[in-house]
């Protein structure tokens, strides 16, 4: 079975899901990664000394990296306006979206919960129109994708990083991701591809932050127990 992660920057996949996605190449499913922006506006560029667009072809050579090492069955890194998604049409990016959906045709989709975790308007943005995408394929009755999961993280509100990070309530998981020692190792080492983002990281602390439960809310489906896995039932 195919899945299928949507996000709006480069190294959203790592801060917190890459063990997920480890643990899921593992048991033998394809994972693919739609990336929506290049992260071109970073202020880490100012440091670098770069413009955006050497920026974000910088952050796409790094993204090459978390490729090979999280050993992903394919990724595409598109080139939409880096913190600008707010104001784009957003039936445009949702047929950019629908486009990429029709050609990998996944099992299961995953994207940000409605917090956004971060609450980066970029997030909210890409949580969004990812839930209306899947909706009017549901409505439309297409065979793809089946499941709708948004990752997110639970627990406290963690206030003691560089960023406010928001929580799911415990009724709202729908499934935890069991992650391996090897899965955690592979999560540090596709963090590491980002070399121009090491202050970014350390400051973060996403390295003590994330473990190996990794959880998703489950949208739209009234489930009575928590899945056993990420394509359970489907």
């Amino acid at each position: 079975m195919k899945i299928l992660y949507i996000f709006p920057h480069p190294d959203d996949e790592s801060f917190g899901p890459a063990p997920a996605i480890s643990a899921q190449l593992r048991q033998g499913l394809e994972v693919y990664l739609l990336t929506l922006t290049r992260g071109e506006a970073t202020r880490q560029r100012f440091k670098l000394n770069v413009s955006k667009e050497e920026m974000g072809e910088i952050r796409y050579k790094e993204m090459l990296c978390v490729e090979k090492v999280l050993g992903l069955t394919g990724m595409a890194v598109l080139d939409l306006p880096d913190n600008e998604l707010k104001h784009m049409d957003p039936i445009e990016i949702e047929d950019i979206i629908s486009q990429h959906i029709f050609k990998i045709k996944p099992d299961v989709l995953i994207t940000y919960a409605v917090h956004g975790i971060s609450g980066f308007h970029d997030h909210l943005v890409t949580h969004a129109v990812v839930k209306r995408v899947f909706c009017q394929m549901k409505k439309n009755k297409k065979e793809f994708p089946k499941r709708l999961a948004f990752f997110t993280r639970r627990g406290e509100v963690d206030l003691k990083g560089k960023f406010r990070l928001e929580v799911s309530d415990e009724k709202d998981i729908g499934f935890i991701e069991q992650c391996s020692d090897e899965d955690m190792e592979t999560f540090r080492r596709a963090l590491d591809c980002y070399e121009t983002y090491k202050e970014v990281i350390e400051d973060s602390k996403v390295k003590e932050i994330v473990t190996k439960e990794v959880p998703f809310e489950i949208f739209g489906e009234n489930l009575k127990t928590r899945l056993k896995s990420i394509i359970d039932g489907l």
